[in-house]
């Protein structure tokens, strides 16, 4: 048997394919140096292709390094990019604690649910079941590998939704529900095989320790 570690970027600005805030890099920082303290090492590293994702990898690697401690280069690929949340919802993107912040997450909500039931998309966004295809690649492509690997991906909460409810074959449905908890720089823990991918750990955050680098957004 694999393992397959899940880590969802960092906070990040609040527009298209935003940069990591300091509060992002802070997160990353405390998730490298909980690793380290653990002894936790990766045999493979992949990470999705948008800005917040590649730097969190890279706060991680970093700290790795400066440790002495060997990170295998990072394998970067658009299987474990998020879904396009500005064309699925064509509402602007409103910073967390900002007084339209509800109102504006109320709005995306209903838009997801519509994307959803149109799995063959529409207006130009990458439908779902494109979205659904290209997350299950990136996940098949990590699978197909030798056994007794230990495999990290930095990714983003829709793919990490996603696969969750992939391997407990949930309804469609259900993957919104997860979507919506994923925390930044939470860790998602599968085992694998070739053949078969069981869930062991949904969104965990102790690594971060205070409570101010538990965010949502």
């Amino acid at each position: 048997m694999s393992s397959l570690t899940l880590v969802r970027h960092g906070q990040a600005e609040a527009v298209r394919d935003g940069a990591l805030t300091d509060l992002g890099e802070a997160q990353a920082r405390a998730l490298a140096e909980y690793w380290l303290r653990q002894g936790t090492g990766f045999d493979e590293v992949h990470s999705g292709t948008l800005a917040r994702q590649v730097q969190t990898e890279q706060v991680v690697a970093a700290a790795f390094r400066a440790a002495g401690v060997p990170w295998p280069e990072a394998v970067r690929e658009s299987g474990w990019n998020e879904y396009d949340a500005s064309g699925i919802g064509a509402v602007p993107a409103v910073p967390f604690g900002h007084e339209d912040y509800r109102r504006a997450q109320l709005a995306f909500e209903a838009a997801m649910l519509r994307w959803l039931e149109c799995p063959g998309g529409a207006d130009g966004a990458e439908s779902f079941t494109a979205f659904g295809e290209r997350v299950t690649g990136a996940i098949r492509r990590v699978m197909a590998g030798a056994s007794g690997r230990r495999v990290a991906a930095f990714t983003s909460g829709g793919p990490i939704g996603f696969t969750v409810n992939w391997a407990v074959r949930g309804p469609d449905r259900s993957f919104l529900d997860l979507n919506w908890r994923v925390r930044n720089c939470s860790l998602t823990h599968f085992v694998f095989s070739q053949e078969r991918l069981t869930l062991d750990g949904f969104n965990h955050v102790a690594h971060l320790g205070e409570a101010a680098l538990h965010t949502f957004r």
